[in-house]
């Protein structure tokens, strides 16, 4: 496989860590495995998961923006402010400004404070701005239908539109390419076994 020096990768809905030692422990090398194809070059990753794994590999906080939010930061119930704790910043898990409950600051919770996520958002953003027309490789792994407005539809777009874009899209169940893409592959297998199999230690 071929990595130019541009590269977004979409973590999605097939990397949701389970409750057992052996998922996360699994997602950790797989994580690893996809960070020694990137490290060096300039790349961003948009997560759809929530669970933070991400953020404990290798990955470059700064060029990761997780829309959904994070079961790691803490938002007031209530979202009678649009203040975002991290995980212990607040023990008692009160809201100093009103003492309603605090929850998760995830898509999960209503109202969502977008304001935990916004600002790493509106620099993915800025960095599309300067990958046009550069080789760039959109690489969808495990994105499903749930917010197809993140990154599925975008990474089609961004594939339609530059001649110099390539769009692979691996899944397990929706792999589905619309018609009309032609620089772009589908790749029916679990992301995670596929990254694992394809980058990991014991591949080729």
């Amino acid at each position: 496989m071929e990595w130019p020096e541009k590269i977004i990768i979409g973590i999605g809905e097939e990397w949701k860590k389970g409750p057992d030692a052996e998922s996360e422990k699994r997602l950790r090398e797989a994580y690893e495995a996809l960070y020694q194809q990137v490290q060096g070059k300039d790349y961003w990753v948009a997560a759809m998961v929530t669970d933070g794994l991400i953020y404990e590999t290798s990955f470059d906080p700064k060029r990761i923006t997780a829309p959904c939010g994070n079961d790691h930061w803490f938002q007031c119930s209530k979202a009678c402010t649009k203040d975002i704790w991290e995980e212990g910043e607040v023990p008692d898990g009160i809201c100093p400004h009103c003492g309603a409950p605090l929850t998760a600051n995830t898509v999960q919770a209503d109202p969502y404070i977008e304001e935990g996520y916004l600002p790493q958002w509106e620099a993915y953003k800025k960095w599309q701005t300067t990958v046009l027309n550069r080789d760039l490789l959109l690489l969808e792994l495990g994105v499903g239908m749930a917010y197809p407005t993140v990154i599925r539809w975008p990474f089609e777009r961004i594939a339609m539109l530059s001649k110099k874009a390539r769009l692979v899209r691996v899944h397990g169940t929706l792999s589905q390419l619309p018609e009309g893409l032609e620089r772009a592959q589908r790749i029916k297998e679990n992301s995670v076994d596929w990254v694992l199999r394809t980058f990991g230690e014991t591949s080729d």
